[in-house]
């Protein structure tokens, strides 16, 4: 069965940290990128984070850098979000998402937001979401 399994979220006060596990079945995550998405009630999906293949670059949406550390373990075919210093608004359904390589070599920096973005819609794969809450 080809699927992206998340866990990790839970409830946590405000300052807390959470680490979330998005582990892929099916295929191998070495030859995706992969992102983050979260999803507030009441708002659109955004993006929070991404990681590409095959050289690991990453970006983050403003409100994440310095606080999120998105990272992938090819061996244990599993990509990570560690969540430090959360916030009441970082209160969201996080999802991660799976999108096949299109090119050859390495996707320039300033691509890795257009990549999350499109990935919003052209992602191969979405696991089921996991809740994380972050109370005042």
């Amino acid at each position: 069965q080809v699927q992206l399994v998340e866990s990790g979220g839970g409830s946590v006060q405000a300052g807390g940290s959470l680490r979330l596990s998005c582990v892929a079945s099916g295929f191998t995550l070495d030859r995706y990128h992969i992102a983050w998405f979260r999803q507030a009630p009441g708002k659109e999906r955004e993006g929070v984070a991404i990681i590409s293949s095959p050289d690991s670059r990453t970006y983050y949406i403003d409100s994440a850098k310095g606080r999120f550390t998105i990272s992938r373990d090819n061996a244990k075919n599993t990509v990570y979000l560690q969540m430090n210093a959360l916030k009441p608004e970082d209160t969201a359904v996080y999802y991660c998402a799976a999108v096949l390589l299109r090119r050859k070599a390495s996707l320039p920096p300033d691509q890795l937001p257009v990549v999350l973005f499109d990935m919003k819609t052209q992602s191969d794969y979405w696991g089921q979401g996991t809740q994380v809450t972050v109370s005042a």
